[in-house]
């Protein structure tokens, strides 16, 4: 029997491929994209999707292992919004140097800070920075760490 897996799978409304680049290049990892384009046969889907969109990505190795496509609706329906402040996925890092790091490379590529990384109550560093896909990312270094 294979080990329990875990992987968030986000399903983007239509930029999927943009959002899957983006994260390769921030979190590092090996990317695998399937886009519907690459199915031989769609005759079974409801509707065709739109050309290029992503049937399946999956980011992994690197700082986080992250699975999504493209939403798809019927035509004539709204895609479903993303961004939510009700989920955020944690990432925990060995030094509050790497947690500064990875926030400081999120920012300068459009994310938006929403929490300071600093010492939280708890005695963690923590902070918290929404992307500029609308994805809610809590940066964690655990223990007494110097800053």
């Amino acid at each position: 029997m294979a080990a329990p897996q875990f992987s968030p799978y986000i399903t983007f409304p239509g930029n999927a491929g943009e959002a899957f680049e983006y994260y390769r290049e921030v979190f590092g990892g090996e990317l695998q994209i399937m886009t519907y384009d690459d199915f031989p046969d769609l005759s079974g889907f409801p509707f065709t999707p739109p050309p290029g969109s992503i049937a399946h990505a999956q980011l992994h190795g690197g700082l986080v292992t992250l699975a999504g496509g493209d939403a798809l609706t019927a035509p004539g329906e709204e895609l479903p919004p993303l961004e939510s402040d009700v989920y955020s996925y944690l990432i925990g890092l060995e030094s509050v140097g790497q947690g500064r790091a990875l926030i400081e490379k999120l920012t300068s590529t459009g994310a938006e800070l929403v929490m300071p990384f600093e010492p939280a109550p708890w005695g963690d560093h923590y902070g918290q920075v929404k992307d500029r896909f609308g994805v809610l990312w809590a940066i964690v270094v655990g223990g007494q760490q110097e800053r």
